[in-house]
Formats: C-alpha cells, sequence, structure tokens
C-alpha cells in the first residue's frame, strides 16, 4: 500500500525531513456569500450538508466550478440517510449493509475531493493545523 501524504504541519514538526519547499501561508480567495440554489432539489440531510459545505468551504469550494460534486455529495447523503433507515429497521440483508459501506466510502472520497479533510486543505493551501505555544496561550488569556 502507499503511503499517504503526510499534513503540512506534521512536516514542520518533523522538522521538513523531505527537505522540500513547504507552503508559505493560506491562499485567499473571495468568500462565497450566501450558498447558490441546489441545481436539483434536496431535502432533510441533503439540504442541511448543502448549508454546511457553502458556509465552511466558503474559502475554497467555487459555485461556478464545485456546484455538481456538491450536488452528487448532498444526493449521496440523501441515499445514505434511507439506506441506514432501512439497515436499522432490521428488514435488511448483508448486502444492504455492504452498500451502506460502499456509500461510506464514497462520501468519503467526494469529500476530500472537496476539501474536508485536514490533508486536502493542506494541499489546497487553505488550512494548517497549528498548536498554539505558552506563550500564546498566556498571551491570550491575559487579553480576556
Amino acid at each position: 500500500m502507499p503511503n499517504h501524504p503526510k499534513p503540512v504541519e506534521v512536516k514542520r514538526r518533523q522538522g521538513n525531513p523531505g527537505k522540500r519547499s513547504l507552503p508559505k501561508g493560506l491562499a485567499a480567495l473571495p468568500p462565497v456569500v450566501g450558498s447558490p440554489d441546489p441545481v436539483r432539489p434536496l431535502a432533510g440531510a441533503g439540504l442541511a450538508l448543502w448549508e454546511r459545505v457553502w458556509a465552511s468551504g466558503a474559502l475554497w469550494v467555487a459555485p461556478t466550478t464545485d456546484i455538481e460534486l456538491v450536488q452528487l455529495v448532498c444526493e449521496t447523503v440523501e441515499e445514505r440517510e434511507g439506506l441506514r433507515g432501512f439497515v436499522l429497521s432490521g428488514e435488511a440483508d448483508w448486502r444492504d449493509r455492504v452498500a451502506l459501506r460502499s456509500l461510506d466510502s464514497e462520501l468519503r472520497s467526494m469529500l476530500s475531493l472537496l476539501g474536508f479533510t485536514p490533508t486536502d486543505r493542506t494541499r489546497l493551501g487553505v488550512a494548517e493545523v497549528r498548536e498554539v505555544s505558552k506563550l500564546e496561550a498566556l498571551r491570550a488569556r491575559r487579553n480576556a
């Protein structure tokens, strides 16, 4: 199995062992104001995810190019919600559970494509998880 890419913050903590250049800072993109209308009707969990994606991914999700992928993710969430309810009702067999796990895998992949994992956000250059130093914590406490 291939090694998964390390987030930039891990590379910095380890002293940049590969000696490759690391991103200088965060990319500044114009944020999305509000959320566009869904391409096809959504309800329930799909509509809730639609709003969350456009609110939390406003820095890197573009309504002109990413709208169809966001729509697919939301429709998959709705499908997963229905299938999960069926599986939990006790009427499902093992094939339905396999289908549910397959949907989970597809969702994880699509959310990753949209930059909703720490590694993917770092790769996009829009986020970097940083540990708060003791000095910064003291300053924050003093200013609070």
